[in-house]
């Protein structure tokens, strides 16, 4: 792509302009401060999975397919593939008797298969709602950050800090795909 063919850089947010949105419009801001380390932990990932909406919010089946960085086969719709992978692997670890078996198949064919199609967009999201949904919900069964998982003893606090870090690693790539797929910037 050449520099006439790049976006033109722009946001939304006119107090900050190196914001996504308006302090006032980001479901991510709130006044408090969570207590403990299991509520502050779940507050980053709930964030850091916000943000990932928020990036791929109003773009069109293409756009979220678009592999803005060739050779590289990741994209906004590919992200949201992959984390719903991630989410799946994550359960199995804490439910290692009876592993879900992969979403999408063989190893990276949740970036592969990221498609320009509605359909596929769809799925996509539901299958990270339900697998957000379900990790979870196993992961709440374990209150105590220093219990080990069934699977190899890891601490739940090391799958918890995981899986922040997954996401948070992820946004920043959803930055640079936006960024290149219609210009729009901000954290």
């Amino acid at each position: 792509m050449s520099d006439d063919d790049a976006p033109q850089r722009w946001t939304e947010a006119s107090v900050y302009p190196d914001m996504w949105a308006d302090p006032d419009k980001d479901p991510r801001n709130n006044d408090s401060s969570p207590d403990g380390e299991l509520a502050t932990l779940q507050d980053f990932l709930v964030n850091y999975r916000l943000t990932l909406q928020m990036k791929c919010e109003g773009l069109t089946a293409e756009q979220l397919a678009r592999r803005s960085v060739p050779p590289s086969t990741m994209s906004l719709l590919g992200l949201i593939r992959h984390l719903a992978e991630v989410e799946r692997d994550w359960r199995n670890w804490v439910v290692p008797e009876n592993p879900a078996p992969k979403i999408y198949g063989e190893r990276d064919a949740d970036f592969h298969g990221a498609a320009a199609d509605q359909a596929l967009v769809d799925a996509a999201f539901a299958d990270l709602a339900r697998e957000q949904a379900e990790c979870d919900a196993v992961l709440g069964a374990y209150p105590d950050l220093g219990a080990r998982l069934p699977k190899d003893g890891t601490s739940v606090r090391e799958l918890w800090v995981h899986r922040v870090e997954e996401y948070a690693r992820h946004c920043g790539h959803a930055d640079l795909l936006r960024e290149c797929v219609d210009g729009r910037v901000g954290q």
